[in-house]
């Protein structure tokens, strides 16, 4: 345990990841859990994003001397305690009244990065103010250049690391189960002011460097030849993602991407990956195709749902405890020691769904995790 960093106080309560997904589900009405495990339309990229996970196996090695593991992380030159962001994600206060703000407070608690969205209540100033935790800020652009460039100055006033730009929401995906449910799950004025990011364009993005210093990360980019575009646009931070399959139905999963990525990239920027990751062992998979961070986003919801902040930094504390135990007995002290070689091509055990991750939940939708 890190200095100044307090455990969560919830160790005999969750002993295990599954459990949290079974406590935020008690917990939630059936339109907020559809929103937290739901995607577009037939859900096959949420589906893929499992299925391209779990098609990764590992090749142990053994007798390497594995009685230290250090299970840090580093990303834009700082230490971090998991090499694992705490991704953006819209609407946090329908899981916990704080919403970003307590989340902010789970994050620096156990020491990792937040990126803060800007459609999470109390906002970017409040949100920044709750904890002294690394914090990084996303935007949904909804207004013009001067709305985006307020946007920009805020940001940099509240101390903001670095700035990301979302770049895969030109149109807002077909969510089925809200849409079925008449569910309204976004503002009036998110939706009307959809049209300025679907007029986000690479300009945009030459425009922010030539006015701001913040590092930029643009987070959806899903092949190397957008990767390429961004590092010759002099981007720092390259976030390969498909949105949690809540955007463009039949993608790839996010972890098929990173390979390709990450050989345009070629060390010319950070390369954070989200989409599907839910275990320890999940982590070291994207670290070992060559990702500096894993943004988590479906996870941390349940830990936020079913027990506030303590939850949050108790799911992190159990992923801490899966990515000690498998780095391990992959016989290596450190994610600096892997490499795509501790990978091969495997067949799946069983079908990919949001939590096939964790075999052992009986929920009452059999469609999700029951059995």
């Amino acid at each position: 345990m890190a200095e100044n960093q307090m455990p969560s106080g919830l160790a005999d309560q969750f002993r295990t990841l599954h459990e949290f997904v079974k406590a935020a589900k008690m917990r939630l009405s059936p339109d907020k859990w559809d929103y937290m495990v739901g995607a577009a339309e037939t859900e096959t990229t949420l589906k893929r994003n499992r299925q391209a996970i779990d098609t990764l196996g590992f090749r142990a090695r053994v007798l390497r001397n594995v009685a230290d593991v250090d299970c840090s992380g580093k990303l834009f030159g700082k230490r971090m305690r998991l090499p694992v962001m705490i991704a953006p994600v819209g609407g946090l206060e329908r899981f916990d009244p704080g919403g970003a703000a307590t989340v902010a407070k789970a994050a620096a608690q156990f020491g990792v990065p937040q990126m803060v969205s800007s459609v999470s209540r109390p906002g970017l100033e409040p949100t920044a103010e709750a904890a002294q935790g690394r914090k990084f800020f996303q935007l949904y652009v909804r207004g013009d250049l001067a709305w985006v460039d307020a946007f920009i100055e805020r940001a940099v006033a509240a101390g903001y690391e670095a700035f990301c730009f979302t770049v895969d929401t030109a149109y807002y995906g077909r969510r089925e189960r809200d849409i079925a449910k008449r569910v309204l799950m976004r503002s009036e004025v998110d939706a009307a002011g959809e049209r300025f990011q679907a007029a986000l364009s690479w300009n945009h993005v030459k425009r922010f460097k030539e006015r701001c210093k913040l590092p930029l990360i643009l987070k959806g980019i899903q092949t190397a030849e957008d990767a390429v575009i961004a590092c010759d646009h002099g981007v720092e931070g390259i976030y390969v993602t498909n949105h949690g399959g809540r955007q463009l139905d039949h993608g790839r999963g996010s972890i098929e991407i990173l390979p390709e990525v990450a050989a345009a990239v070629r060390g010319k920027a950070e390369i954070i990956i989200d989409g599907g990751f839910c275990r320890g062992s999940d982590i070291i998979k994207a670290v070992a195709l060559g990702a500096d961070a894993v943004a988590i986003g479906r996870l941390y919801l349940y830990g936020l749902a079913a027990a506030g902040q303590a939850g949050v930094v108790r799911v992190l504390e159990l992923l801490e405890d899966e990515i000690r135990i498998s780095l391990g007995l992959l016989g290596v002290t450190s994610f600096a020691e892997l490499d795509p070689a501790c990978l091969m091509r495997v067949e799946r055990v069983r079908e990919a769904h949001v939590h096939s991750a964790f075999p052992l939940l009986n929920l009452a939708d059999e469609g999700y995790g029951g059995r």
